[in-house]
């Protein structure tokens, strides 16, 4: 496994951490599971890590040291690639011919990586991309930076270079065969996982009472790094409007925001907050510090609804995470959020970003009892349907495919 620009062992929900952080981490558990030996490498960001952790069994998590620990953007990452490239190739120059049966990279970054070794070692190259440049750029949110054009030549490059890739949803299948040109011959769909023993449906009054929530409160939640993509300030913008049109649920509305800074959101770490304020909601809403999975279930499960306003998810892990634990969600009907809720099922989806229509949609859900009931009801009932068993079974399924169609390097 390569993931460059971060590491498996972060905390998701700030900084560059999040679904890749947990994609490779629960991945790699069920492959070393199903018997399988995993090295993921991953750029070191603190002197204070040794260089190779075991993360579990059959797991080891290679820091590799290329560029200085901190301060470097990822934007700045590509200057260090070749460094990167050399640390992986000169630690697998130290095992036994053939040490390694083949490559999985994450995001383009690792992709250009993963082609290097791929070539070197004669091993296929599968490739999963996470987000992608051109789709990025076609839904940017307000203040934030499109992305530059040497990750679309690069992406480009990884597309052509792998023997397998695997996309999140059949969207995003789509997106990589009409704006990259990838063969469809070598795209696969499957979908990531939920850890189904963490999110798992709970007593609410027991989940407030464990997070400090009134038991009686209209509790909705934000979960994700708070960076313009995923759009907190329209939900903080709906509240508001929420609150004006309908001020007697001031006092028991609780809006949790779990998370931390990333991205373009690091500029102006304080702007929520400050948003919040301008707002006249500072009193409703929460700011709470990302928190690791176990914690972030018993979120998911003291919430009324779960928000996930984003512009763009390649497919919606927290959306996922949130309706395993039986709690509804209203999500922004872009990328693959439609594949993981079911509107008037177990969720809503909402197909702007205008604050008012997000007003409506919550109204919806925290007023109407009965419907509120009927989608926690359809979220438990297909709480199942997404799993890291599930997906390990069929990604190992595509590393078969791979092999058998490794090409000659390109």
């Amino acid at each position: 496994m390569i993931s460059v620009h971060t590491s498996p062992l972060d905390q998701p929900g700030t900084g560059d951490a999040g679904g890749l952080n947990v994609y490779v981490v629960e991945l790699s558990r069920r492959l070393a599971a199903a018997g399988i030996e995993v090295d993921i490498f991953t750029r070191a960001t603190s002197s204070r890590l040794d260089t190779i952790v075991e993360a579990g069994d059959r797991i080891k998590v290679h820091n590799i040291h290329a560029g200085p620990f901190e301060g470097l953007t990822k934007d700045e990452l590509p200057g260090q690639l070749c460094v990167f490239a050399r640390e992986v190739l000169r630690t697998e120059a130290a095992q036994p011919l053939g040490h390694y049966d083949l490559v999985h990279s994450h995001y383009w970054l690792s992709g250009q990586v993963g082609a290097l070794a791929r070539d070197r070692w004669g091993v296929p190259l599968v490739h999963t991309m996470h987000t992608m440049a051109k789709v990025k750029n076609d839904a940017l949110a307000a203040g934030d930076s499109p992305e530059p054009t040497a990750r679309i030549i690069g992406e480009e490059q990884v597309v052509e270079a792998a023997d397998m890739l695997i996309a999140s949803t059949d969207i995003e299948a789509k997106q990589l065969i009409n704006l990259y040109d990838a063969d469809p011959g070598r795209v696969e769909v499957v979908h990531p996982g939920v850890d189904l023993a963490v999110f798992r449906p709970r007593d609410t009054a027991a989940a407030r009472r464990q997070v400090g929530l009134p038991a009686d409160a209209h509790v909705v939640l934000f979960a994700g790094r708070l960076q313009p993509l995923k759009a907190p300030d329209v939900l903080l913008r709906a509240v508001a409007l929420l609150l004006a049109e309908t001020p007697d649920l001031r006092p028991r509305l609780v809006v949790p925001i779990v998370g931390g800074p990333s991205g373009t959101g690091l500029e102006h770490p304080e702007s929520l907050a400050e948003l919040a304020a301008e707002l006249g909601i500072a009193d409703v809403v929460r700011f709470v510090p990302p928190v690791p999975a176990a914690e972030l279930a018993v979120w998911d499960a003291a919430a009324s609804v779960v928000a996930v306003p984003s512009y763009n998810e390649s497919f919606g892990l927290v959306a996922a995470e949130a309706l395993a634990t039986g709690t509804p969600v209203i999500a922004a009907a872009v990328g693959g959020l439609p594949t993981v809720v079911e509107d008037g099922r177990d969720g809503l989806l909402v197909d702007t970003h205008e604050p008012r229509d997000w007003a409506s949609a919550l109204r919806r859900v925290l007023l109407d009892d009965a419907l509120r009931a009927r989608l926690s009801e359809g979220a438990r009932a297909r709480s199942g349907r997404f799993s890291w068993e599930r997906t390990a079974e069929r990604t190992l399924d595509v590393y078969e495919r791979a092999r058998a169609a490794l090409r000659e390097p390109v």
